[in-house]
């Protein structure tokens, strides 16, 4: 507390510091989901060696007229031409290629009817660069009152174009925060109180938001990173400052001076947020075991906002607690603590009932709460990993409606092209290339094949294939494989062509496969890791051990209320979410990472008070009753706010943040009030002393590393000593 001025100007310094540098530098994020090695990776790069700087970001203007005309109608024509020349015209425009023009490839943009047309737009830069103000004017162009006449309808697509659907920036995050400061003047009842855990994780998210901004210079870091690491951040800052606030408040009471009490809180509830913080962290940084320069970027940017919101937990926010004094009581505690003095508090009302509520009824609760986590889980055996598209934005949305108009007109496979790209050398792979076209157009599920377009050197070329089906389409995904193993094969024997199928459903399908196969070293990488940690930390066999599997069952009932929603369908266009669709597939590499965090976090804070407990008396029922009596309150304050803060992020106009976000928020509604309210306790009374057993022999070789509080030191005999212990005889819940 001597230096708490320094403190904490060197946060805001840092803040400042940070925010002027990545302001000066500029973002330089990827959404290059691409891994190196697989056959779609292979056409690109042949792609990108052939077509030396093939154009920017194409979006799409589609058309469709009323029953009385068509495309092809003089006052259509000339309104649409119109149109598209006044884009041409306009600044970040590279091209615009229309159905008007001679030859036959504007033909091929009206479709069979005659009703439905579209044009391509080309920006001069990639979709990430283009400013949100050129896809707008290019908007504001086609979309005006004269284009629209006589029920004309025009609608655009696209990455550029789907910069200009999104809401107002950080609209979630002001959302999520003002629900938690309510939340917290509730649990509090002090104002000054209620605002420093809003501070302390405002100043370091923000200060791992610029990070990350500064990061991606370094780095591939996904465009998505920043959101995800200000979601996870606001959440478990918040948590980790209401923790900390919660002790100092206690230590208040019980006649503590604001200097001492800070002091205890980050000496005792500090020494739990930093081992939370480190189990976030290993869990995230678990992600650089599969070895993805994509997901290498997410975990370091995650990570870092996890190490700066604790650090700002166990040194920001005792200083500022320094500043407001006694003020972090509410007035009427404050009044108590004059008139009657300290106390000690002992947990009473719905926590102290519930807890022996608990203690009584073990079985029958712990029974339905794996029920409850069983139904909820049975959805992820349904789960179909794949692309999400602008076909999965909300109806109302313009995007949408352009997806919609063109797999009317033109068929489900328009929006999803594959592309084979092939190297050729000499007459005989041009040959192979011509028997490779014939082949296509009688290959199965294959809607159309564009001719083949060679590079100036000849030597590289690209075939566009329209599927029959849908991006997302199972069906597409076959057609993918039988491309890859029997067509292409057939149609280069006997030449040295080199071909490899490439396109949005072939990407994400290769990383997909890459993940899935993948996943499970990874996760038992994590598993083992946060395991071994809770073994040093409470030197027992069954606490990590049942970590796990709450680990395990609160991410897979999260992902059973992600499929309800995002891949069933269950009211996702309700809630803005856009139509049903697959998961992508990097969201379960990351939601494991962070869900395992997010999980341990709560088993840390209320599995460390039991161990207190029992490291004094012995008695695990009375060790289990008092755990959860007096960190259930706190804890359910804690998810609240975190799910209100995950919720908010819904707002975000992102389908694969609002997953995110449903995802998180699910898993903290079900850990906190199912597993850590009703599992988890039903369980440790059912296992007795046996919850604190481990081998005498590998008790003495771990290393002591310890999170319960200083003066607590361990006095209780062994459960291998005292099998006896868990009947104790009950003590009251006061100490």
């Amino acid at each position: 507390m001597r230096h708490r001025l320094v403190t904490v100007l060197i946060w805001l310094l840092a803040l400042g510091a940070t925010a002027a540098a990545a302001g000066a530098a500029g973002t330089a994020f990827s959404n290059d989901y691409e891994v190196p090695g697989t056959e779609s990776a292979k056409a690109n790069a042949l792609l990108r060696e052939g077509f030396h700087g093939r154009g920017g970001d194409t979006d799409t203007i589609v058309w469709r007229t009323p029953d009385h005309q068509s495309a092809r109608t003089p006052d259509v024509e000339r309104r649409m031409t119109r149109a598209l020349d006044a884009v041409a015209a306009l600044p970040g425009v590279g091209s615009v290629a229309g159905p008007y023009g001679p030859g036959p490839a504007g033909a091929a943009q009206i479709s069979p009817d005659g009703r439905t047309a579209y044009a391509v737009v080309t920006f001069d830069r990639p979709a990430d660069s283009v400013p949100r103000s050129q896809a707008e004017a290019v908007v504001d162009t086609v979309r005006n009152p004269a284009t629209l006449a006589d029920g004309l309808q025009v609608e655009l697509g696209g990455r550029a174009i789907g910069l200009t659907e999104a809401p107002s920036a950080h609209l979630a995050e002001v959302i999520g925060v003002l629900i938690a400061a309510v939340v917290l003047f509730l649990a509090f009842g002090s104002l000054a109180a209620s605002l420093l855990p809003i501070a302390t994780a405002l100043v370091s998210v923000g200060s791992a938001y610029f990070g990350i901004t500064l990061l991606g210079h370094a780095m591939p870091v996904a465009d998505f990173a920043p959101m995800l690491g200000t979601l996870v951040g606001l959440g478990v800052g918040i948590d980790y400052a209401l923790f900390i606030v919660t002790r100092h408040r206690k230590g208040l009471t019980r006649g503590l001076t604001v200097a001492e009490a800070a002091e205890n809180a980050v000496a005792t509830t500090g020494r739990a947020v930093v081992f939370a913080g480190a189990t976030v962290c290993i869990a995230l940084l678990g992600m650089l075991v599969l070895r993805l320069n994509f997901l290498d970027g997410v975990a370091l940017a995650a990570s870092l906002t996890v190490v700066l919101t604790v650090a700002a937990s166990v040194t920001l926010l005792p200083a500022l607690l320094s500043y407001i004094g006694p003020r972090a009581l509410s007035r009427r505690e404050r009044r108590r603590l004059a008139a009657d003095g300290p106390r000690a508090e002992s947990p009473t009302g719905f926590a102290a009932r519930w807890s022996a509520f608990v203690e009584r009824h073990p079985k029958p609760l712990g029974l339905l709460a794996t029920l409850v986590m069983l139904v909820l889980a049975l959805p992820t055996l349904s789960l179909h990993l794949g692309t999400s598209d602008q076909g999965n934005n909300p109806a109302g949305s313009t995007t949408r409606k352009a997806y919609d108009l063109l797999a009317e007109g033109f068929g489900p496979g328009t929006n999803g092209p594959l592309a084979i790209v092939a190297r050729l050398d000499g007459a005989g792979d041009h040959v192979a290339v011509d028997r490779l076209t014939e082949a296509l157009r009688t290959t199965g599920n294959v809607a159309s094949v564009g001719p083949a377009v060679f590079n100036r050197s000849a030597d590289t070329a690209v075939l566009t294939v329209v599927p029959r089906s849908a991006p997302q389409s199972r069906a597409t995904s076959e057609l993918v494989d039988t491309l890859r193993r029997d067509v292409i094969p057939r149609a280069a024997q006997g030449s040295t062509m080199e071909a490899h199928v490439g396109g949005v459903t072939a990407g994400y399908d290769d990383f997909a496969g890459v993940i899935v196969g993948k996943l499970p070293l990874f996760v038992g990488v994590v598993i083992a890791l946060g395991c071994l940690l809770l073994l040093l930390a409470f030197r027992s066999l069954g606490i990590p051990l049942k970590a796990a599997a709450m680990n395990v069952a609160a991410v897979a009932s999260s992902f059973g209320v992600v499929v309800v929603i995002f891949q069933w369908g269950w009211g996702s266009e309700l809630m803005g979410l856009g139509s049903a669709g697959p998961i992508e597939p990097f969201l379960p590499v990351i939601m494991v990472s962070v869900l395992f965090g997010l999980s341990m976090d709560y088993q840390v804070f209320l599995v460390s008070r039991m161990y207190e407990e029992w490291l004094e008396t012995g008695d695990n029922r009375r060790a289990v009753r008092v755990g959860l009596a007096e960190t259930s309150r706190v804890i359910n304050s804690a998810a609240v706010i975190m799910i209100s803060v995950f919720l908010a992020f819904v707002l975000s106009g992102d389908r694969l943040i609002a997953m995110f976000g449903i995802a998180l928020a699910a898993a903290v509604a079900l850990d906190a009030f199912v597993l850590r309210t009703l599992l988890v306790p039903a369980l440790m009374h059912l296992l007795g002393g046996a919850n604190w057993w481990i081998p005498r022999r590998l008790d003495r070789l771990l290393p002591r590393i310890s999170i319960e509080p200083p003066e607590c030191r361990p006095r209780a005999t062994l459960p291998t000593q005292r099998p006896d212990a868990d009947h104790a005889p009950s003590a009251p819940l006061s100490r």
